[in-house]
């Protein structure tokens, strides 16, 4: 007899076990089995008479519930079924919070309490009502870019001739009569930081390991400017531009498609979790990882990103605000943006994890990563070659003759080929002949 993820086999009744139906009864309900041992083996229950009467006391005195107590006989043998309906209140018991998660029970404490209790009273953590925070805190200036940007995307039309920030921020969910919620002072507020301490980005250059740090910044301000403000310093002391020319026009590109981190730094803003760590954005030689405190969706999973996948953000009155100044889609598309402008660019599909209590976003500047080496067929002294070009920009034939210890003649045949492949282009002639990667590959 298989045990499901909401059926628990208990051999005996303990009164500790009224844990797991306060677990289930703040979950998605569940059935309690008294007379099964952890095998599945049926071994039946002795005492039943007495059970029977006292297990409904029990659950009913010490939590507050009613569940179905059933007698049912198997293989000859007794049995109690305990059948817990999910509730819609949070269920304690002697004042702790249990919750079957999976096949596990877990007593809930912090910032999982927090997100439990205002979930089972219909509200998320940007909902609830901010006492420290007046209208005086809110940025003017915050509130008027997002009414250009709302313009823009047509979808807050009327905003154009609204003056009143009240009515500006009542119409955006931000108030709850007269007091701020959280998502105003996150949003346009004029120091976040003054009420949520860890509302900032902090971005860190890395050198060839993760001990490696080479410097770093942070960036502060209102969550709806804050996606400018982070590229804008990611652009000026993070990343290479690389320089182009069409005609006589100077073109500076980026190292990574810009909508890409874009897009990945307004979803880590959106799905963050403000209780927690701030956003954490690691450049390296060769890839960005973006970092963001927070979980996936109940029944959403990372391969699930790839697709189009049900909208539930884990701050909707902030991604409503986003949604309106068209900073960002209400269909679940941002992830699948993100993997379709690394496509465009010809680069690796992006890699997202859930690590270290929160969601990543990997993004790599080319496509020569040694996975993507092996996997294109090249032989050992290719892959080399093309991981040293990586790393001083050209290569000669005598270069790849020495580093790969071959004859002038195999070198010259391994370069043709990488050149035939669209991995190397040749700058130059004869005995000047150089190679470098290929831009975008």
């Amino acid at each position: 007899m298989p045990e499901k993820q909401n059926i628990e086999w208990k051999e005996s009744w303990r009164d500790e076990y009224l844990k797991w139906i306060c677990g289930f009864a703040n979950a998605k309900g569940g059935k309690l089995i008294i007379g099964i041992d952890d095998d599945g083996k049926i071994v039946g229950i002795e005492n039943y008479k007495r059970l029977m009467e006292d297990i409904p006391n029990k659950i009913q005195n010490n939590l507050g519930i009613l569940c179905d107590v059933d007698l049912i006989e198997k293989e000859n043998k007794n049995i109690i079924e305990i059948d817990v309906k999910p509730y819609d209140i949070a269920i304690s018991y002697k004042g702790k919070y249990h919750y079957r998660s999976g096949s596990t029970k877990q007593e809930l404490k912090g910032n999982s309490l927090n997100e439990f209790l205002l979930k089972k009273l219909g509200k998320t953590w940007d909902d609830v009502i901010e006492q420290r925070a007046a209208i005086e805190d809110i940025d003017v200036k915050a509130i008027e870019s997002f009414k250009k940007a709302a313009l823009k995307s047509r979808r807050m039309p009327f905003i154009e001739n609204e003056n009143d920030i009240n009515n500006i921020l009542d119409n955006l969910l931000l108030l709850e009569g007269k007091q701020l919620k959280r998502s105003a002072v996150l949003l346009f507020g004029i120091n976040p930081c003054r009420f949520f301490v860890n509302a900032f980005v902090k971005i860190g250059r890395f050198g060839k390991s993760d001990d490696d740090l080479l410097f770093q910044e942070v960036v502060e301000s209102n969550i709806f400017e804050l996606p400018d403000k982070t590229l804008e310093v990611l652009d000026k002391k993070f990343l290479i531009s690389p320089i182009s020319y069409k005609g006589l026009y100077r073109i500076e590109n980026w190292e990574y498609p810009y909508k890409a981190v874009r897009e990945a730094i307004i979803n880590a803003i959106v799905h963050r979790n403000y209780a927690g760590a701030p956003i954490q954005i690691s450049v390296y030689d060769d890839k960005i990882i973006i970092w963001n405190e927070g979980k996936l969706p109940e029944g959403i999973t990372i391969e699930d990103l790839k697709i189009k996948h049900t909208s539930r953000p884990y701050n909707p009155i902030i991604a409503g605000v986003f949604f309106k100044a068209g900073l960002i889609e209400s269909w679940g598309r941002g992830t699948i943006n993100i993997f379709n402008e690394c496509l465009k660019a010809d680069l690796p599909e992006p890699i997202f994890e859930s690590k270290f209590g929160g969601i990543s976003v990997t993004l790599f500047k080319d496509k020569y990563t040694e996975q993507y080496l092996n996997e294109t067929g090249l032989n050992a002294r290719q892959i080399k070659a093309v991981l040293y070009t990586k790393e001083h920009e050209i290569i000669t034939n005598s270069i790849y003759q020495s580093i790969c210890e071959t004859s002038e003649r195999t070198a010259s045949r391994d370069l043709e080929s990488l050149t035939e492949l669209n991995i190397f282009k040749k700058v130059g002639e004869k005995k000047g002949t150089k190679y470098k990667l290929r831009v975008g590959g």
